[in-house]
């Protein structure tokens, strides 16, 4: 069941294997997306958003000039559930997709220039780094 709580260790080991930059601090799961200014933030923002309400289940956001960041958990289980782990997952798909990255794609993506970046995108990390490790 999606409200069900997970403990700590099994957020963890999730996070680790498919969500490495994600984090679980406080009894939250939260990323911090760099941007390279205001106009990517409010992208991102309005992204996260839309996904959110698509799913209905709600995060927090610290929204500032070059970043935003991204808090979940199940206020109804009080901590994390998969809701919190599946809507993890689907921002981070969104708001990191590199079409020019996919094999075959007709899409060539964003050029890598400064004056076109929108989203500062990290090197992935291994699967058997911790979260937070990086």
């Amino acid at each position: 069941m999606a409200d069900t709580l997970m403990p700590d260790d099994e957020v963890q080991r999730r996070l680790a294997a498919e969500l490495p930059h994600w984090q679980l601090e406080d009894g939250w799961i939260r990323r911090q997306f760099k941007t390279s200014g205001w106009k990517s933030t409010m992208l991102a923002v309005s992204t996260i958003g839309h996904l959110a309400e698509a799913a209905w289940h709600h995060p927090d956001l610290v929204v500032s000039y070059a970043f935003v960041r991204v808090k979940l958990r199940t206020h109804s289980a009080d901590g994390i559930t998969a809701k919190d782990l599946a809507l993890a997952a689907r921002i981070e798909q969104v708001l990191m997709w590199r079409p020019q990255d996919e094999p075959g794609s007709a899409l060539e993506g964003t050029p890598d220039e400064a004056r076109f970046r929108h989203m500062k995108h990290e090197p992935a990390q291994p699967v058997s780094a911790a979260p937070g490790s990086a």
